[in-house]
């Protein structure tokens, strides 16, 4: 916009111009002229810079500062500039004006601060302090009837990048170029369409623009008019990919003190951006305010990805990871107090402030149990892998709140469910317990398990497993009636998968039966069988006058008390009053007794059986076959409960 006044030849220096071209200068990022902010009466509303910040430079401190960021009163007074001037401008005598700098990110407003009048340009710092990665967005806005120069800058690596900007020729650098903007042409440009736009320059009176491109050839570009738009455009081969400088000068034909020029730069139709800003002030220029921020974890070490926010100009709050919980907060330099952990009032100056903040820490206990006959068995050692690592039971794991799955490692000889996640919570412990279900097998053998009547055989109850931890176990055999052991039955101990537990015992059997091994606490039950060889047996036949004819056939079994003896009698006639001899075996501690006598045979028979001494008597039988049987109870072994028997009628 301009502002006319006598042409003159001005050589005044700005310190800020002085030293652009030192080897500190070629440090910063972007180039020498002033930005500007125009209040009213301008085709863009607001400055927008973006900065970008990797995932490599998180962190890294952005240094990102402002020359004469407020309205210097005394820079252009009644038509007259002073000594030093920058470019600051208003239209109409006391009018109000304002400009903001607003930072905002991912995460919403980083910074934001107002600038008024005043009469003098300062230095500030707008955000010293480290970001996450993602991209910023700096936005200028000035509101009254005027113009305010100013000049930003970040610290390497960062960029300030824009595609349509405001820049301020001044009369006193009608003497040199000034570097605009950079632009990098990359090599997907090339067949493409460079628009370079400029606007409002007033006329080629005013200035001079040129682009340098990549091997130093100057192009002129076309100065526009009062209010006008004016485009250059290039189309791009392989020799013009690289960067591209964007100059002005100043010419002494100029009428004005300073010249609000706009730029914007399109690929096509496409807004494309160009590096801006950066400036050197000499030493003798002193920030005017400063503010230097850490965010740090209980042990002073710089937080990753943290940041902090500030609320106007004297309030400072950190911007803490996920998670991450605050400690503490100090003044460390400055003037001001400490409001609480996350919140800290200064007064404008030299500030320097500390944040402590923790990361969110839970543990997750982790064990292992064997689930053994109703028993919790609590194994040591059990590799099981958690957050990418491989630990052993029982384990307590520091971790970050959040839910952890836990793998198991199979073990031999049981079987095993993956837990349910870990839960995780600050300042607590969440539980894992993997289960083992242990499988165990329990024999019984008897050998020899066919034996003679009395005779003495061998079990073995054999507690075995897979698991390679070691297990409790109590064997116990449970002996029939007949069976007897002068032995234990019953043995505690310890087994796994090198070593069984084992129960071995003699035991005399005198009778046909079954023994049990049980397993305790596994709740296990097995059998195993000896069968005894029948003690004998005898037999009778008597043929008398007439042709009758009958046989009787004797049998001894080993019973579950005594022995079973089988008498069977088979007759081809009616035969009356027959007698059975059944002698009593003798010569016992006890006299053998007979048990009851069971007798089955034809239903028209009419036995009536009754004892006489030794005898057994049968009132009348008819053709056909009787069996008769009672338990035989007597101390005599085996080999001598058999008596021959006899048979008359």
């Amino acid at each position: 916009m301009p502002t006319l006044c006598p042409a003159r030849a001005l050589t005044a220096a700005l310190a800020l111009a002085g030293a652009l071209l030192s080897p500190a200068a070629a440090a910063q990022t972007g180039g020498i002229l002033p930005l500007v902010s125009v209040g009213e009466k301008w085709p863009q509303a607001q400055e927008t810079y973006e900065i970008r910040v990797s995932a490599q430079n998180a962190g890294r401190p952005l240094g990102l500062e402002v020359y004469s960021p407020g309205f210097n009163l005394a820079d252009y007074v009644d038509g007259r500039r002073s000594e030093g001037y920058f470019g600051d401008e208003l239209y109409k005598k006391n009018e109000p004006f304002e400009t903001t700098f607003t930072l905002s990110g991912p995460g919403g407003t980083v910074t934001e601060r107002r600038f008024g009048l005043g009469r003098e340009h300062t230095w500030e710092s707008l955000f010293s302090g480290g970001l996450p990665a993602g991209t910023y967005t700096l936005k200028v806005t000035s509101r009254g009837d005027g113009k305010n120069s100013f000049a930003l800058r970040v610290a390497a690596p960062f960029a300030l990048e824009t595609s349509d900007f405001s820049v301020n020729a001044r009369s006193t650098d009608a003497e040199g170029q000034l570097l605009a903007a950079r632009l990098n042409v990359t090599a997907d440009w090339a067949g493409k369409t460079l628009n370079l736009l400029n606007y409002d320059v007033d006329g080629p009176q005013e200035a001079e623009l040129w682009a340098v491109q990549p091997g130093g050839a100057r192009v002129n570009l076309t100065p526009s008019e009062n209010g006008r738009t004016v485009t250059d455009s290039f189309v791009i081969t392989p020799a013009l990919v690289g960067e591209w400088g964007l100059y002005i000068r100043v010419l002494p034909t100029t009428k004005q003190y300073s010249n609000a020029i706009r730029y914007s730069f399109r690929l096509g139709e496409q807004a494309v951006r160009a590096s801006v800003g950066g400036f050197t002030l000499p030493e003798t220029v002193k920030m005017n305010n400063q503010l230097l921020v850490e965010v740090v974890d209980p042990q002073g070490r710089p937080i990753p990805g943290a940041s902090y926010t500030l609320v106007g100009d004297s309030v400072v709050r950190p911007v803490l990871p996920a998670g991450y919980l605050p400690v503490d907060a100090a003044l460390v330099t400055g003037t001001g107090n400490r409001v609480s952990s996350t919140e800290i009032r200064y007064q404008p100056g030299f500030t320097k402030v500390r944040f402590v903040a923790r990361a969110p820490e839970g543990q997750l206990q982790v064990e292992a149990v064997a689930l053994y006959g109703g028993q919790r068995l609590p194994l040591s050692g059990v590799p099981f892998e958690v957050a990418g690592r491989t630990l052993t039971t029982p384990a307590t794991v520091p971790l970050a709140p959040g839910d952890y799955p836990v793998t198991p490692t199979p073990i031999p000889g049981s079987a095993v469910t993956p837990p349910l996640p870990g839960r995780v919570s600050d300042g607590a412990a969440g539980r894992v317990t993997i289960e083992y279900r242990v499988r165990t097998d329990l024999t019984l053998v008897t050998a020899p398990d066919i034996l003679n009547v009395c005779d003495v055989t061998q079990l073995t109850a054999l507690a075995k497993t897979e698991f390679p931890y070691r297990l409790p176990g109590r064997l116990n055999l449970t002996l029939p009636g007949g069976w007897t052991s002068d032995y234990p039955l019953e043995v505690a101990g310890e087994f796994n998968a090198a070593q069984p537990l084992r129960l071995k015992v003699p035991v005399r059997v005198c009778r046909t039966d079954t023994a049990e091994a049980t397993l305790d606490p596994a709740g296990l039950r097995v059998t195993g069988q000896a069968r005894v060889r029948n003690p004998g047996g005898a037999n009778v036949t008597r043929t008398v006058e007439g042709g009758a004819r009958a046989s009787l056939h004797k049998s001894v079994e080993a019973a579950a008390q005594g022995y079973q003896v089988t008498l069977v009698l088979t007759v081809d006639s009616t035969l009356e009053n027959v007698r059975l001899t059944d002698p009593l075996p003798t010569g016992g501690a006890q006299p053998a007794v007979r048990g009851p006598l069971q007798v089955q045979g034809p239903s028209l028979a009419n036995t009536n059986p009754r004892f006489e001494g030794d005898a057994i008597v049968l009132t009348r039988v008819i053709p056909g076959t009787y069996t008769l049987s009672y338990t035989l109870f007597t101390d005599q072994p085996a080999d001598r409960v058999v008596t021959a028997p006899d048979l008359g009628w």
